[in-house]
């Protein structure tokens, strides 16, 4: 993308803001957004932020957990009965996919549990009874709930780099109610590949899977460790195989909001092992995709995420919502770490 610079009496004009915001005399489509996650050093348990831009975060609660009994790497939907469910587990060894309900995204009550018979996946008969990070995705369309996680397999003997997070594939089933689930669990893609933390979302008459390549980064293996994008023309495929990475390499937990005025898409991803955000946009979720710019400057900074921020997901919400959610928690006055380069 060119960009027009200037030379006037405060130096270098500054860059143009991010694809996406309300312009003066609009309204905005989105009015606000939640991201639920984790914190370094606080694994597994569940915190809030909010942002009228999507792009500027604020923590909640003074920087504190919002929930004490949750356990997982957050992600919610909005559901059938137009209520949200958040799904989690309480550890990669353990059996049980766990769900909550809220009808107000504040309080939250345990919905129920599922337990997938990994011993039985079709074509995948050396699976390990390990369960990674669960998505769920309402599909209105169809009226069902995807609920996607990762689960590795016995490679045998093998030299390639990492062979636990090489053998990983995304499974999936599916359910009406989250009460009962389609039998039994299955591989989402054709193609093989290693792939962790799949989300799914829906653009016009397409869905697409934003997926981690979990093969290491090798020069047989170019795109490893990085965000790629597949689409397919119903729920469950066939998908496409992934494109070009839109991310660059040890960047992970994808999630993915519309902006503020509906016309772009902002896609967020961890940095690791350092603990930061990256932010891409694009028009439409094939893309093009550009990142934007972050660094901890800012003249440079268009971004700004709580530090220690990691895994979890963000969704879009009603100023009422997020005004609910502020009078319910309160601010937190905590550092603000923009995302790295």
């Amino acid at each position: 993308m060119a960009v027009s610079l200037f030379w006037g009496a405060a130096g270098w004009a500054q860059m143009p803001e991010p694809p996406g915001q309300v312009g003066a005399g609009e309204t905005a489509e989105y009015e606000a957004y939640l991201f639920a996650h984790m914190l370094h050093g606080d694994y597994w348990r569940l915190y809030y932020s909010v942002s009228l831009d999507g792009l500027h975060w604020e923590m909640l609660h003074g920087g504190r957990r919002v929930n004490e009994e949750y356990r997982g790497h957050p992600d919610i939907c909005r559901g059938h009965e137009g209520r949200y469910y958040l799904v989690g587990n309480r550890g990669d060894d353990r059996p049980d996919i766990n769900f909550w309900v809220s009808d107000d995204l504040i309080a939250w009550q345990k919905y129920g549990d599922y337990v997938p018979d990994l011993k039985r996946v079709p074509e995948y008969p050396k699976t390990l009874a390990r369960i990674g990070a669960p998505k769920l995705f309402f599909d209105a369309a169809s009226s069902q709930y995807l609920l996607t996680w990762h689960t590795p397999h016995d490679l045998g003997r093998t030299n390639l780099p990492e062979p636990y997070w090489a053998s990983q594939r995304t499974l999936y089933v599916t359910s009406r109610d989250l009460k009962t689930f389609s039998d039994p669990p299955r591989k989402l893609f054709a193609w093989d590949m290693a792939t962790i933390d799949v989300i799914i979302r829906r653009e016009g008459d397409r869905y697409y899977a934003i997926l981690k390549d979990e093969r290491y980064p090798t020069l047989e293996w170019t795109t490893g460790k990085t965000i790629r994008i597949a689409s397919a023309p119903s729920l469950l495929g066939p998908y496409s195989e992934p494109g070009p990475p839109i991310s660059p390499s040890f960047r992970e937990a994808p999630t993915l909001i519309p902006s503020p005025n509906g016309k772009a898409w902002y896609l967020y991803y961890e940095q690791y092992p350092g603990v930061a955000y990256s932010l891409s946009v694009a028009a439409e979720l094939q893309g093009p995709w550009v990142q934007i710019a972050g660094g901890q400057r800012p003249d440079w900074d268009k971004y700004a995420v709580p530090a220690k921020v990691r895994h979890g997901c963000m969704i879009p919400i009603s100023r009422r919502q997020y005004d609910a959610l502020v009078a319910a928690f309160g601010k937190g006055a905590g550092e603000q770490k923009t995302g790295a380069r």
